[in-house]
């Protein structure tokens, strides 16, 4: 297990669903990564560069809803301004996206 935190913690990171919007190649990306653009309806619209090639095509990511921090500083990766994390599960190489069950408000807070 990693470090321990406290609720406080744990409060300050912003987890919100938010909708894939378009999908692009990365090809300037060290590890094979595509550039999200994503919806978080009231708080606007974020990108993201998510390595995510080895299970999902670009076709099957529009429309996705998927969980992010949204309340990280941007950062710089290549030629492209990363706003927000998109979340999944590590498996090896492969990232399985966390989202929600059922379809949601773009924006919807999770906790």
């Amino acid at each position: 297990m990693s470090n321990t935190i406290t609720f406080e913690d744990f409060t300050k990171v912003d987890l919100r669903i938010g909708t894939i919007i378009e999908v692009n190649d990365f090809p300037e990306a060290r590890n094979p990564a595509y550039q999200l653009t994503i919806d978080f309806g009231d708080l606007g619209i974020k990108r993201s560069s998510a390595q995510i090639t080895t299970l999902y095509k670009k076709e099957d990511l529009l429309k996705k809803q998927i969980v992010a921090v949204v309340n990280f500083p941007k950062k710089q990766i290549a030629k492209f301004m990363s706003e927000c994390l998109v979340l999944g599960a590590v498996n090896g190489k492969d990232v399985i996206l966390l989202n929600s069950e059922n379809r949601v408000k773009n924006g919807t807070p999770v906790a």
